[in-house]
């Protein structure tokens, strides 16, 4: 933090804030540049959203449209089942993750064994610097129909093989799956670095008063990790319109077959743009999603303010 609150260089000039703060400010300006340059500057691109793009006229020079991009979206047809698909995956992606993050830190914060401790945070960790282009893999050699180690096993106890892929129905349970596996061990990190910091003392005398050890984690540890849980549940809600497109594109790509139950807006876009090229549906639909986004993590932060101030984000 700046080495005297702000309030107290009224009679000091603010090069002189800048140059005794110099070195804080200078560890602040990468991150600084990297938001400037791929957050603030991208933004003039919204224009696109307006405009029947055309290469040779540029950004600029395009005509504008008004709101017709934003009408292939409406007479497609697919604008709520992609939309309702999106908020669906997301909102079971937060509850299922969050749950397993939680309770996956809570475990590790009581174990004794510190080698065991290591390996299992490695372990958990190992997922999140996994492509989804190798867990695909993964998972079409464990479900292919014909060669599949799934469809061997069955084989040879005298069942019949399953094709998953012509199948709908086990994808939703089988995403979810997959996204938790991946986020756990990063996510779990989080919750575990508040654990670490809430104060032993709360413990020790929790030990006094002879509490067991699910009283403790039921009066003190969930109660001190509320807030974060808060935070984080927030900062989720803010990308509930938005897709992990790496996820639902390498396991279904354009599996027809698949998509009434695992088609997404960003899956969607991409499929429509591939084929039309239309650079101004595509960004009208990120504006429509950036804008619901917005709008959703307003109104649960309001919500959150009311009930427990503290716990907002603003």
């Amino acid at each position: 933090m700046l080495k005297r609150s702000a309030s107290k260089y009224t009679s000091k000039s603010i090069g002189k804030l800048l140059y005794e703060n110099r070195i804080l400010l200078l560890m602040l300006l990468p991150a600084v540049l990297y938001t400037i340059v791929f957050s603030y500057l991208p933004m003039g691109g919204i224009v696109l959203a307006f405009k029947n793009f055309r290469y040779a006229d540029g950004i600029f020079g395009s005509p504008w449209v008004g709101l017709t991009n934003f009408k292939f979206l409406v007479i497609s047809g697919k604008l709520w089942p992609v939309t309702r698909n999106t908020i669906l995956y997301n909102l079971a992606f937060i509850i299922v993750g969050m749950f397993f993050q939680i309770l996956f830190a809570i475990v590790l914060s009581e174990v004794r064994g510190k080698k065991f401790k290591k390996i299992a945070q490695s372990s958990m960790f190992f997922p999140h610097f996994i492509s989804w282009v190798v867990v695909a893999a993964i998972v079409y050699n464990i479900f292919n129909y014909e060669k599949g180690v799934l469809n061997n096993i069955l084989v040879s106890l005298g069942s019949a093989r399953v094709n998953i892929y012509n199948n709908p129905d086990p994808w939703p349970a089988l995403l979810i799956f997959l996204k938790t596996w991946k986020g756990l061990g990063y996510g779990s990190v989080v919750y575990l670095a508040v654990i670490t910091g809430i104060d032993q003392e709360m413990y020790e005398a929790a030990d006094i008063d002879g509490a067991n050890i699910w009283q403790k984690i039921f009066r003190i540890t969930i109660p001190s990790l509320v807030p974060t849980i808060m935070i984080m549940l927030l900062l989720s809600l803010g990308q509930i319109f938005r897709g992990d497109f790496g996820l639902f594109y390498q396991l279904v790509k354009s599996n027809q077959k698949l998509l009434p139950s695992t088609d997404i807006i960003d899956t969607f876009v991409f499929r429509a743009l591939m084929s039309t090229a239309d650079i101004g549906m595509a960004s009208a639909t990120g504006l429509y999603q950036s804008v619901v986004c917005f709008i959703t993590i307003l109104i649960f932060n309001a919500i959150i303010k009311k009930i427990q101030p503290d716990y907002a984000l603003y």
